[in-house]
């Protein structure tokens, strides 16, 4: 028999553990502020674009385990666990804004159950469970730190098949965090019961160290381009050694989305507020800045030196393939700086339709990728939906004006773009190689 759960919140994170804990045979409650999305959840219409989450609410419907209500207050006076998935925005100083959550747990405080446990989720400070803990200040409540590790477009994967579960309970108490963890009884992965300071740590850690992996094979790609070298084939060899391996090292035009930016600046400002400099990930962020403005450089090289009135062609908006998140996109952050040096932006991206008010505002918006590159001098392809890859460059080259192509995420032939006639420029590709070449390992390990 299942949990009486109630999710505060239907954002991303909030939307996945609800559905994804009603598949896993609990009782869910989802609770927004936002009646027009509780409206279309309830007929059974996603409001996140991830894979297989409308499925899992249609079929959490039906089943009779999954409702959803306007208000944290509708939703926990009967539950045994309330986990709360509210935003933590990065406030002006870096640190994550806590308004929300506490206005929520301060509207649930007196409708708790005797014995409920309160679940932080949202990714936040270390310390915040005690703090909750604190604003409750009731003896038969329990405050635990169980942090989500959900990438966007494969979020009710990670749910549903996750490399761990990390719950953080005062004390190390074993009880709640016990009930906590048989939340995830169905799924086959290790649990980690510890502190609730640890557990928020292990989510800050975790996002920071990968911030820096991206932050140095950028650096490396810079380097590559000055020493002629190939940062496919750098990669590739790093990546054999089992002490690093292969993910997080493809260069690009820096980091973004929701949780990378807000989680470095959050636990840097959490460092200077200890007394620690934590130098190597101030160096993360400044070197995601840069690698920004190295973008930048490429284009305006590659148009004659001088960005102002050129139309540019942008393909992908979004942080990362196969998400309409636009939030702290480097996308439309490297948008923002061609339109200050008085670029004419064009942008197409899949999962973007219409402009965004005080998003999008720099760039006019294309219905197909042909439509974005007309008249442009260059394109810069910024985000790696696999369709790019897809396209007729011989249509794209006819309807350019120059004859630049800057591929920020590596994700073309350079051979195929070249057959048209276009200059093509990765990141840490030197001009000689146009294509990647299989590295010597590699074809060691399958000779024979």
């Amino acid at each position: 028999m299942g949990a009486e759960v109630a999710v505060i919140g239907a954002g991303y994170v909030g939307l996945t553990t609800a559905a994804c804990l009603s598949s896993l045979g609990h009782r869910v409650v989802c609770a927004d502020v936002d009646q027009e999305k509780l409206d279309a959840l309830q007929r059974g219409e996603a409001t996140i674009r991830e894979p297989g989450i409308c499925e899992l609410v249609v079929d959490g419907l039906a089943s009779g385990r999954l409702r959803f209500v306007l208000g944290a207050s509708a939703a926990a006076a009967a539950a045994d666990i309330v986990i709360l998935c509210v935003p933590t925005p990065m406030g002006a100083s870096g640190a994550a804004n806590l308004s929300t959550l506490e206005s929520v747990v301060a509207e649930v405080r007196d409708l708790l159950p005797p014995g409920c446990v309160v679940v932080n989720k949202s990714t936040v400070p270390v310390g915040t469970a005690a703090r909750v803990a604190d604003l409750i200040d009731r003896p038969d409540v329990a405050v635990v730190s169980n942090p989500e590790f959900l990438r966007e477009g494969f979020a009710v994967h990670d749910f549903l098949n996750p490399d761990r579960v990390v719950v953080g309970s005062a004390d190390r108490d074993p009880v709640p965090a016990r009930r906590v963890a048989e939340l995830y009884d169905k799924l086959d992965t290790s649990v980690l019961v510890t502190d609730s300071a640890s557990a928020e740590m292990i989510k800050y850690a975790s996002n920071c160290y990968l911030a820096t992996r991206l932050s140095f094979v950028n650096t490396v790609a810079e380097l590559c381009e000055y020493l002629d070298a190939s940062i496919d084939d750098v990669t590739t060899g790093m990546g054999y050694d089992e002490r690093i391996g292969k993910s997080f090292l493809r260069p690009g035009p820096g980091w973004g989305g929701s949780c990378l930016p807000k989680d470095t600046f959050a636990l840097l400002r959490t460092a200077e507020s200890a007394g620690s400099d934590f130098a190597l990930l101030r160096a993360a962020i400044e070197t995601n800045v840069k690698q920004q403005e190295l973008v930048v450089d490429k284009v305006r090289k590659a148009v004659g030196g001088d960005l102002a009135g050129v139309r540019i062609g942008l393909l992908g908006l979004t942080f990362k393939a196969g998400t309409d998140d636009l939030r702290d996109s480097p996308s439309l952050a490297i948008a923002a700086l061609l339109a200050a040096e008085g670029a004419v932006l064009t942008g197409y991206d899949p999962s973007v339709h219409a402009p965004v008010a005080g998003v999008t505002d720099a760039v006019r918006i294309a219905g197909t990728a042909y439509h974005a590159a007309n008249g442009a001098a260059a394109v810069v392809l910024l985000t790696e939906w696999p369709e790019f890859r897809a396209l007729d460059w011989g249509r794209i080259a006819d309807r350019l004006h120059g004859r630049s192509v800057i591929d920020t995420r590596n994700l073309l032939d350079p051979r195929t773009v070249a057959r048209t006639g276009l200059a093509y420029q990765g990141i840490g590709r030197p001009d000689s190689v146009w294509a990647p070449v299989a590295p010597v390992a590699e074809m060691v390990t399958h000779a024979g």
